[in-house]
């Protein structure tokens, strides 16, 4: 039986893996109950059969065909589809709904002339870009608190943003010429098979992409700004590693007066302090300790040699980076406990 408390809600776009682990995350969620979960290109066909991992708690249940009238009065809408989908749908269905949240990234960036020199075509509707508010909740929580529509952050750009921003908020680092190294799981590239995320090619390799322009690069930029006060500037290389889930940021920056190694990590404690989800230590961070959780784990070091002043975040791309944070954005949304239904323990081994 569903308690009169529980919040219904709707996936648009649930076959995806973003979608699946929101079915995984929301089928043990005692305030949220799952009653619409669009997949179009597997409308009709069940959830187990497309995901066996999910059949104990979707028994009977099938992939429904995207229709705005389904969302009708449900009091939050997840959308977790490719870019540039939301911007067409999220008009459709807004005030139908109470709250949306969107995965993707159409609504993250605050200036419409940014979609066009990052992802190659004016934004379709970029009034809605002001009324968005970025989600990322342990940057951005006050404003998160009740809204209405929320731009969950990308998993690139939050593993980088988590690394950093307490470097510049404690005046440890300079602005510009901030280096980002960051290694991600295949799983980041989505569902549908491509030529560039096959068993063969990702095998015993790793490959860096998106050189100089990946699209995260203003994401990452604005969220730093917005949270220190600090114009960032931001080197960003991604690498594609044959691992499934998983992302890693190794980030480097120039020293903005002397400190050193113990001032670094006592930044990431202060900054983080009583954050739930947020593992502060001097061991290095690793994408495994992380499986499955909602967990970011975080270390610092100055390097006495060079000068550089490196801070490392490691997170599971499908959990803190995606799906983990949309439901921590959606707790907030509807003034639930922030931690409910989200793992704080990783999967080992």
């Amino acid at each position: 039986m569903t308690s009169t408390s529980t919040h219904r809600v709707g996936i648009v776009g649930a076959s995806g893996y973003t979608g699946a682990e929101l079915l995984r995350l929301l089928a043990s969620h005692p305030g949220l109950e799952v009653v619409v979960a669009t997949g179009d290109s597997k409308a009709g066909t069940p959830i187990a059969d497309l995901y066996p991992s999910l059949a104990a708690a979707y028994r009977g249940r099938s992939y429904d065909a995207y229709d705005p009238e389904l969302l009708d009065g449900l009091d939050l809408v997840f959308c977790g589809l490719p870019h540039g989908v939301s911007q067409t749908v999220v008009p459709q269905f807004r005030g139908r709904v109470g709250h949306i949240v969107d995965l993707g990234s159409d609504f993250r960036l605050h200036d419409p002339d940014l979609y066009p020199t990052w992802y190659g075509a004016a934004h379709e509707c970029p009034e809605l870009l002001e009324e968005f508010v970025y989600g990322l909740p342990e940057l951005f929580r006050e404003q998160l608190a009740g809204a209405e529509l929320i731009a969950a952050t990308g998993c690139n750009a939050a593993t980088a943003v988590f690394a950093l921003a307490p470097m510049l908020a404690a005046g440890l680092v300079e602005g510009d010429g901030l280096v980002v190294n960051l290694v991600t799981g295949v799983s980041g590239a989505g569902r549908p098979p491509k030529e560039h995320t096959t068993f063969c090619t990702v095998d015993e390799d790793v490959t860096p992409y998106g050189l100089l322009t990946h699209r995260h690069t203003p994401e990452i930029e604005q969220a730093l700004n917005d949270r220190t006060g600090v114009a960032a500037s931001v080197l960003f290389t991604p690498h594609l590693a044959p691992m499934n889930r998983g992302i890693i940021a190794t980030c480097y920056g120039r020293p903005a007066r002397p400190t050193n190694t113990a001032e670094a990590l006592d930044a990431l404690a202060e900054f983080y302090a009583d954050e739930p989800f947020m593992v502060v230590s001097e061991r290095p961070p690793s994408t495994k300790a992380t499986l499955g959780s909602n967990t970011v784990h975080l270390t610092a070091r100055v390097d006495p040699r060079t000068g550089l002043v490196m801070t490392i975040a490691a997170l599971d791309n499908l959990m803190k980076g995606a799906s983990g944070m949309a439901v921590q954005n959606a707790n907030l949304a509807l003034d639930l406990p922030e931690t409910t239904g989200l793992p704080l323990v990783a999967v080992y081994p």
